[in-house]
């Protein structure tokens, strides 16, 4: 059974306007999954929607099956209990997940007080969660509000939030968009590494093929909230077989060597 199994998912507006429809993809455990396409095609609703957290005024309609759960009508309760443990996301945006008002280190407290951690332990799985994420100097940031550090930072301590409670499926949406090339690169490095050592399953969100094909097994292309084609990224850069899936791999930022970067997954 497959880690996360999405079937015949649609998503519609209050007024009955479906921006997802009929969506159908799954993850197994340990697989990672790019979802690929432009602003407004139904990918971010897509992550939200498997954590059951669409906005008020939006409804899902299919199947979610996360690790053995329904999402798609589930209580809050239930949801809670799934969230953080079966998936965590890290979104693009890294002050939508942190509280302004609370510094770092308490925030990071918050879900590994889920693992029963106290005291003295808490506070060191706290240090070794920021180290783990290449923070320097881990006891001044986690006594930093999220304003008093920089933008690369902030995303690593939300990156360190989500694996806090070692979750089976890490969702990254867009998570490298708002940094720069070099702090970008970077972030991609060690979000494929702690994957790695850790054999989660990813469901990576970009517009750019360029940053999914450094982090991706497989990639599904979105347009207009509908799946238009899947497969491997160099698959699909050697023989799109749609006109949009060309078009995205002509806008690919730096394409030819993120493709050379060795051999693909």
């Amino acid at each position: 059974m497959s880690l996360l199994d999405v079937r015949d998912l649609t998503i519609r507006t209050s007024d009955g306007r479906a921006l997802v429809c009929d969506l159908s993809f799954c993850v197994d455990r340990g697989e990672r999954l790019g979802l690929i396409g432009e602003s407004g095609s139904g990918k971010s609703l897509t992550t939200l929607a498997v954590l059951g957290l669409l906005p008020d005024g939006m409804t899902a309609t299919g199947s979610v099956e996360l690790d053995g759960t329904q999402i798609v009508g589930a209580s809050e309760k239930r949801l809670v209990g799934v969230r953080g443990s079966a998936a965590a996301i890290v979104f693009q945006e890294p002050l939508t997940a942190l509280d302004p008002l609370m510094r770092v280190g308490r925030q990071l407290a918050e879900p590994l007080r889920r693992r029963g951690l106290k005291g003295d332990a808490l506070r060191k799985a706290v240090a070794e969660a920021l180290e783990q994420v290449r923070l320097p100097e881990p006891g001044r940031i986690a006594r930093a509000f999220p304003h008093e550090i920089s933008g690369g930072q902030r995303q690593r301590v939300a990156l360190a939030m989500a694996l806090a409670c070692e979750p089976d499926l890490l969702i990254a949406d867009e998570p490298t968009t708002a940094l720069d090339v070099t702090v970008q690169s970077e972030m991609l490095v060690l979000l494929d590494t702690l994957v790695g050592e850790r054999g989660m399953a990813v469901l990576f969100v970009s517009h750019d093929l360029a940053v999914v094909s450094r982090v991706t097994d497989r990639v599904l292309v979105m347009k207009d909230g509908r799946a238009v084609e899947d497969g491997t990224v160099r698959d699909l850069v050697r023989a799109p077989r749609q006109a949009y899936t060309q078009a995205l791999v002509d806008s690919a930022r730096k394409l030819e060597s993120a493709l050379d970067l060795g051999e693909p997954r």
